[in-house]
């Protein structure tokens, strides 16, 4: 297969991919219990004016036509407004992303720091008490709800041993004082030389961000050990064991190192599930990002900014994974063959 070939199809996957990622958004839109026009205009609105309204947002229209208007408008990047804030979905979303993406970023680097070293001590260690003490705290990831770890460690670290601040991104006295350049806070701080705001915002992001970096690690870990464990199995692993070197050398130069590249998949893909998997985590530290932003748009019954978010998040996602996919072949050049 040509390089031509292999692009024209890996675009074409990208296009079926959107255009699949906008039907299931729009069909979403329509089979959900709530009533758009009603939603714009109000319960108390006159038979004639949600009329109107109904065939000024193309309602009254076919589906299939609908769908049409809908993909041309998400082309032209327009997202519709936003009924709560009057203002264009895509403008609030713009807004709102970077403090989702300083959370998620800082999740995922607390969750790979750990992540790597304990699945690779797992897989070392198969079937001795350290493995067993990555799976338990794994499976503990896995399986422990991530509103309720958060809430726990609220009320122990904030309201009991008042080691951490209170939910939001920085504390009141503090809000405002950084004129937003990036989004990231604790970037606009350092540039502004505002100190006392970094820190401020560094004492918010950690609590959050350890509670959805434990929930990163789970997955590192697990897929580490899964890799290590192959890897620590093949012959050249046992030659580089029989010349005698040391047992650091082999595990994390050899075993380690052949793993590095899927290892670079599993980190991408972490990332992706935190970005859109953090929803509960900024309802119940406040944290003002996008999360939070879908979580008070549904429950006002603003289907734009609902549908909207939910657009960008899978296309974040499928983002991510062609990058990673990228990334691989990139980096490995027999998956290019």
């Amino acid at each position: 297969m040509t390089r031509s070939s292999r692009l024209a199809g890996w675009l074409l996957s990208l296009a079926l991919t959107a255009l699949g990622l906008m039907l299931v958004t729009f069909l979403i839109g329509r089979v959900m219990p709530i009533d758009p026009v009603l939603a714009a205009v109000g319960d108390r609105a006159g038979a004639d004016v949600y009329e109107r309204v109904r065939v000024e947002l193309g309602l009254d229209q076919p589906l299939w036509r609908q769908f049409l208007t809908y993909v041309g408008q998400v082309a032209r990047g327009d997202l519709g407004h936003s009924t709560l804030t009057a203002r264009p979905v895509l403008e609030d979303i713009a807004r709102v992303f970077p403090a989702t993406l300083e959370l998620a970023t800082c999740a995922m680097l607390i969750g790979t720091a750990l992540g790597i070293p304990a699945g690779v001590l797992a897989a070392t260690h198969g079937g001795r008490w350290p493995d067993h003490v990555v799976r338990l705290v794994g499976l503990a990831g896995y399986s422990v709800p991530i509103f309720w770890l958060g809430l726990m460690a609220l009320l122990l670290f904030y309201a009991r041993l008042d080691w951490a601040p209170g939910p939001g991104r920085v504390s009141a006295h503090f809000e405002g004082v950084v004129e937003p350049v990036t989004g990231l806070i604790l970037i606009d701080a350092l540039l502004a030389g505002e100190t006392e705001v970094f820190r401020d915002a560094l004492a918010h992001l950690a609590l959050p961000a350890m509670v959805l970096g434990l929930f990163s690690m789970a997955y590192v870990s697990r897929m580490t050990r899964g890799l290590m464990l192959e890897q620590l199995g093949q012959d050249h692993i046992v030659t580089a064991r029989a010349k005698g070197l040391s047992e650091a050398r082999v595990v994390w130069r050899h075993a380690l190192g052949n793993v590095a590249v899927p290892l670079v998949t599993v980190v991408a893909l972490s990332w992706a599930n935190l970005l859109e998997g953090s929803v509960l985590t900024e309802t119940v530290f406040a944290w003002p990002g996008l999360g939070l932003y879908l979580t008070n748009s549904l429950l006002g019954a603003d289907m734009n900014a609902v549908l909207g978010g939910t657009l960008v998040v899978g296309a974040i996602f499928v983002g991510l994974n062609l990058l990673s996919d990228l990334l691989y072949r990139l980096l490995d050049p027999r998956a290019a063959g």
